[in-house]
């Protein structure tokens, strides 16, 4: 509390960091070179089929050796990390909040279970919950957009055909989640906001960011016109409302992370991708930028 004439303190800056799924197909150590060269506050490290990605001492040697901190974890819980860190969702998730204490990471980044994980999904509210309770980590759910299993796994896998039989169709219109693809319909202490999937979703990403409120605890920062298929553009390349969901988040009690998670695979050359991500981070330094303005600084459920 200040007493009346005292000038009011700053709020700290917001950090950005870079995921290092970024810079694919380049790895998980040209992430951290990136990160280090343009000025990232830190890096979130996408656990996925890169070896290194897997290998969390090495991560850590990498973090010390770039002097970039990482700021997240991202769970191998993505189709294409299916058997990363083995089958079993509940370790996997575990691992990834073993591995953020170990690195010293705040937030685990996580998506809703897919619908044939039936125990997963069964048991996952009550997990997500426990390992927070546990480790002090938070577990930020994140927003997801309807996904054709048929087009991943074919129309012949057991569980797709399950999924035409409940009325799924040949295009499985019926989402592939088990849990819904909005977290706060169900409802966690911690969420990710990622702003490429309310683009592919179709959601309003104002209202979405209203519903998290202050349980906003983590942002993807990217874009997307609406495309059937998750672009992750650079920010401000697409139609979502980058820039207002940033001041939103600069103007609140946010006390997160914000990270720039971007499809840079058009890029030809190193100084390309250097380029898109430098342009990523200056629109996030730009929007993000807190003002002292302590009148009209609230919070994101007001």
């Amino acid at each position: 509390m200040t007493t009346p004439g005292t000038p009011p303190l700053p709020r700290p800056e917001i950090p950005i960091g870079l995921s290092t799924a970024s810079v694919y197909p380049q790895n998980t150590e040209a992430a951290f070179a990136y990160a280090a060269d343009l000025g990232y506050d830190g890096v979130e490290l996408m656990v996925w089929g890169d070896p290194v990605s897997q290998d969390i001492r090495r991560v850590g040697y990498l973090s010390d050796h770039y002097q970039v901190p990482v700021l997240s974890i991202h769970a191998p819980c993505l189709l294409i990390t299916q058997r990363v860190w083995g089958r079993d969702p509940v370790v996997k998730l575990a691992r990834s909040v073993q591995a953020a204490e170990d690195l010293g990471a705040s937030t685990v980044v996580v998506h809703p279970p897919f619908r044939w994980q039936r125990g997963y999904v069964s048991a996952f509210d009550d997990l997500v919950g426990e390992l927070e309770d546990d480790s002090g980590v938070a577990i930020a759910v994140e927003n997801m957009f309807p996904m054709r299993a048929d087009r991943f796994f074919g129309s012949r896998e057991p569980s797709v055909r399950r999924l035409q039989k409940r009325g799924g169709g040949p295009g499985l219109a019926a989402s592939a989640f088990g849990k819904s693809i909005d977290p706060t319909d169900d409802g966690y202490s911690n969420y990710t906001l990622d702003l490429s999937h309310t683009a592919t979703a179709g959601v309003d990403a104002l209202d979405l960011l209203d519903r998290m409120g202050p349980n906003l605890n983590h942002l993807h920062l990217a874009d997307g016109h609406g495309a059937a298929t998750d672009e992750h553009l650079i920010p401000g390349d697409g139609g979502q409302p980058c820039a207002e969901v940033c001041r939103r988040i600069a103007e609140s009690d946010f006390a997160g992370a914000v990270v720039l998670e971007v499809t840079t695979g058009s890029a030809r050359t190193k100084p390309e991708r250097s380029a898109l991500l430098a342009r990523s981070l200056d629109f996030a330094r730009q929007h993000l930028k807190r003002e002292l303005h302590p009148e009209s600084a609230g919070r994101l459920d007001t």
